[in-house]
């Protein structure tokens, strides 16, 4: 399972390389095991063919730095310290997921101050708001995915520079503006929930270009369990 995974990871690091420089790795110690019977440790350049390429989509991969200061990819959270979650997938993307979208556990008291504040300026229900998040990054906060979206509400580099992110990890400026961002869309379709997600998903070009919820797998099974944890959110 370990050959596709420094592949998927590759972009993200690439992505990242000036942030790196910038934002601290902070030192934790790795954990003792792993589903794969252990963590993949590099101090070189991430190689196509490595272990970390055979990750598959939707799987969660913990990256953070050891004591001695190697980069650490593990499919086990570090057992202290700080570490960045690797999505390599928004959560509810996965056109084949076996996840029960009906019956999974809901998030209904984390980020409350927030979401509410968020949901006053922008006019939005908080519901939503926390359905996007769940659909998003699954609430964690420190989630990065394939192409580079970050935090909660998984905001794209450019996304959050041009919503004024100084950084797209803290769950209040992240709330704040993929809440901003969502009721920009929201407004641009006309109070049309299943489009603005699609959007928020696709872009809003690509709902344009097609009139309606692109005809992407990823993308309308996105929009489906929105709607679906919408729901429950609302009765929650």
């Amino acid at each position: 399972m370990m050959a596709r995974w420094l592949g998927l990871i590759l972009a993200v690091l690439s992505a990242n390389v000036a942030a790196e420089n910038t934002k601290p790795h902070f030192v934790a110690k790795p954990a003792n095991k792993s589903a794969l019977a252990r963590s993949v440790v590099n101090s070189e350049p991430i190689s196509m063919n490595s272990d970390v390429a055979k990750t598959k989509q939707g799987e969660k991969v913990y990256h953070y730095r050891s004591e001695d200061g190697n980069l650490v990819f593990s499919d086990y959270a570090p057992q202290q310290g700080h570490y960045q979650v690797l999505l390599f997938d928004c959560y509810a993307c996965q056109s084949e997921s076996n996840i029960n979208w009906q019956s999974i556990p809901l998030f209904t008291s984390l980020y409350k101050q927030q979401i509410a504040a968020a949901a006053h300026t922008y006019q939005l229900e908080p519901a939503l708001i926390r359905a996007v998040i769940h659909a998003e990054s699954a609430f964690k906060p420190a989630a990065v995915s394939k192409t580079g979206a970050q935090g909660l509400m998984q905001l794209m580099p450019a996304t959050a520079k041009e919503l004024g992110v100084v950084d797209a990890f803290h769950p209040q400026e992240n709330i704040a503006a993929g809440s901003r961002y969502l009721a920009q869309l929201l407004k641009r379709f006309d109070g049309d929930i299943t489009l603005a997600c699609a959007a928020y998903n696709a872009g809003a070009s690509r709902v344009e270009q097609y009139n309606g919820v692109p005809p992407y797998s990823e993308t309308r099974a996105y929009v489906e369990r929105v709607q679906i944890l919408l729901k429950r959110y609302r009765r929650g």
